[in-house]
């Protein structure tokens, strides 16, 4: 059975409790396989990346297959996306508001209108991408600046919270680039950059705490700077061992190392990916 999300976001969980690890969110729009149940829940797997988890039953709408094979061919070749970490469409079915978040595809997008399960919806023209942005310094600067600040959130990917993959996710759909959800799965995709000397605006940056394990992730502004979320989307140094924090809270690290000149090394560099 497949079913539609027709809240702004939806949590997926590990467990069917509320109480559950929320692994990542559902954005408005987004279909999926309903593949188990159980008394208030359902369990799905996300047509955007694969993501299976338990959402609480009244977070989802039920569809047919006829349904799903005319909305999903339309969801999964829009181009268009909402660009800043936050807008406002307005159903013409019932003249309501909803907020919609950055990466929120639009199908059958056009001049400000969009359409999902045959209801229009308008949104203002300037908050949507209609087509991939241009991979460039200057783009990647203008989407992460409005992201500066949101706070962290496990396994959030909205402008209320969001973890570093769904951080860079979310940036990396703008440019027409569909990324696992997490750091461990994304380090599988694009190609390998040999180091930071042949790396550019765009490119991620995967870390571990010096045991081979991916724990993070963040986004190349230039070959000195890098934006990421760890306590919130912030940018930081990084060279050819990581990134140098300047922050207080770094000499509380567990996984920090001192730099010679009083600094600290939170996160250890071990691959860049191009997509």
């Amino acid at each position: 059975m497949k079913a539609i999300v027709l809240h702004s976001i939806v949590p997926l969980r590990a467990e069917a409790a509320e109480e559950s690890e929320q692994l990542t969110q559902l954005l408005f729009g987004e279909p999926c396989e309903i593949t188990d149940s159980c008394p208030r829940w359902k369990k799905v797997k996300s047509d955007l990346d694969g993501q299976e988890g338990w959402v609480d039953f009244k977070m989802i709408s039920p569809m047919t297959d006829e349904e799903y094979t005319r909305y999903s061919k339309a969801w999964q070749e829009t181009t268009a996306r909402v660009l800043y970490p936050m807008a406002y469409a307005m159903s013409e079915n019932n003249g309501q508001t909803i907020p919609l978040t950055a990466g929120t595809r639009l199908p059958d997008y056009k001049n400000g209108e969009f359409d999902v399960m045959g209801v229009k919806f308008r949104i203002q023209a300037e908050m949507v991408a209609p087509q991939p942005l241009e991979m460039n310094a200057q783009n990647v600067m203008q989407v992460t600046r409005f992201m500066l600040n949101i706070p962290y959130l496990w396994g959030g990917k909205n402008a209320m919270g969001i973890d570093c993959s769904g951080f860079t996710q979310t940036v990396h759909t703008l440019f027409g680039h569909n990324l696992l959800r997490n750091a461990r799965e994304q380090i599988t995709q694009g190609t390998a950059v040999a180091s930071l000397a042949d790396a550019q605006a765009g490119d991620l940056v995967f870390f571990d705490h010096h045991d081979g394990k991916i724990s993070h992730v963040g986004l190349l502004l230039d070959q000195e700077h890098v934006i990421h979320s760890s306590g919130r989307v912030k940018v930081e140094m990084i060279d050819g061992e990581g990134i140098i924090s300047q922050e207080p809270s770094a000499a509380e690290d567990t996984h920090a190392t001192k730099t010679n000149d009083g600094r600290y090394y939170t996160h250890h560099l071990v691959a860049i990916r191009r997509y």
